[in-house]
């Protein structure tokens, strides 16, 4: 359903030139076009991230109908941002309407800006989880917060934390969907009704969710304690990352496209 087709938390297989980059080169990519879709305030810089995006999709080999399915479910929430945007904004010339449902060129504007940057925010982060695998994203992670050890930040554990939390939301939305359908199936309805009636319906919702994601966890703690997991410190790498003459390349091109973006905000 809704829920089936989720690109953040998922990982794509593939032998793909992203595929096979360094976690921190992708991970300091990520960083700076998520900065750089923010200070995006015109056509041709939008057009330009737009195009970059297309281009790390075919790159990555990920299909344009998997993406196009997993962006379903966050539509909705683009429609709403945009339909906010282009009723709140009264500046330029009206289109069409008058008093509060009144649409100007500045609304429209507006509207479609905060809606290709929503769209291309999730797209570059989701392309981060597709393309890397969890274990290398945490080392990934892991080495780059590595020098704030020196005020005694947790490095690995945080990294390992936020790994967990990224690949939990595929998890815990799928559960939903399962217990959607079983309440679907027992006749509740969470459209229809008096209010307080919906709101019992969705705790009836919220508890089992709770319980399912209280139970994941400490099934994965029991499965790390079983492995002697005892933190980061002395535990030794399998595969080590090795920073390669490519992620250089793709790093210093983010940093060209991102620098003709800031370019363009001032002119």
């Amino acid at each position: 359903m809704m829920f089936q087709h989720i690109l953040i938390g998922q990982y794509f297989p593939g032998q793909s030139i992203v595929h096979r980059l360094d976690a921190r080169a992708k991970l300091l990519a990520v960083m700076v076009l998520v900065v750089v879709i923010f200070l995006a305030r015109n056509w041709l810089s939008l057009g330009i991230i737009c195009f970059c995006l297309f281009v790390l999709i075919l790159l990555s080999r990920v299909t344009i109908s998997y993406i196009w399915r997993a962006m379903k479910p966050i539509l909705l929430l683009v429609i709403i941002l945009f339909l906010i945007q282009l009723y709140t904004y009264r500046d330029g010339a009206v289109i069409v309407g008058d008093g509060i449902f009144a649409i100007t060129e500045e609304g429209l504007t507006q509207g479609a800006m905060i809606a290709i940057r929503l769209l291309s925010l999730i797209l570059v982060t989701s392309l981060l989880t597709l393309t890397t695998k969890p274990i290398v994203l945490t080392d990934g992670l892991e080495y780059l917060l590595r020098p704030f050890e020196r005020v005694r930040l947790p490095s690995h554990e945080l990294a390992l934390m936020i790994t967990i939390a990224i690949r939990f939301v595929p998890t815990l939305l799928q559960e939903t969907e399962r217990l959607l359908k079983a309440q679907f199936a027992r006749g509740v309805s969470y459209r229809y009704g008096p209010w307080k009636k919906r709101m019992t319906a969705l705790v009836s919702l919220l508890v089992p969710l709770f319980v399912h994601s209280f139970k994941c966890a400490e099934d994965l703690a029991t499965a790390m304690e079983s492995r002697a997991y005892r933190g980061g410190e002395g535990r030794t790498k399998y595969r080590a990352l090795q920073w390669c003459v490519r992620d250089t390349v793709a790093l210093v091109v983010v940093m060209i496209i991102s620098g003709v973006i800031v370019y363009l905000r001032y002119v």
